[in-house]
């Protein structure tokens, strides 16, 4: 039986390196003095971090997804409770915050608005607006 390695990436790199030239669970942990079930998880979490470059940038998209809904939900909430509370129509407020407040939205509407525009880029289609009718008759 051979000395454990020292660390787990060097034992996780013996593993798949017995593994690749064919040894058997037994006997990868036989030779290194660990636990079937132990080989067992290393091979597990290898296979679970070997993925595609294609698999990686998938899931680095669906994770941006998934925030991007949220942080769409959140403005959302956060448009509608400041038009409830009606900021600029609240007389017991100092003139100090008051500006500190209209220029902040101001801020946000020129940073929301940019944002918006860069729809433009990604989604032309979806700005294209539907030519009227013509009420023109022919004749």
């Amino acid at each position: 039986m051979s000395q454990t390695p020292q660390t787990r990436a060097e034992r996780r790199a013996t593993v798949a390196a017995m593994t690749e030239a064919g040894a058997s669970t037994r006997r990868i942990a036989d030779e290194l003095g660990i636990s079937k079930d132990t080989v067992r998880r290393d091979l597990d979490q290898m296979r679970a971090a070997a993925t595609t470059p294609r698999q990686e940038l998938q899931q680095r998209l669906r994770r941006r997804v998934a925030l991007a809904h949220e942080a769409m939900s959140h403005l959302r909430q956060a448009v509608s409770q400041a038009v409830e509370a009606r900021p600029g129509y609240c007389p017991l407020i100092d003139d100090e915050t008051a500006a500190e407040w209209h220029a902040q939205l101001r801020d946000d509407a020129a940073a929301l608005a940019a944002l918006a525009e860069t729809f433009r880029d990604y989604y032309p289609r979806l700005l294209q607006h539907p030519t009227p009718p013509s009420t023109e008759t022919k004749g």
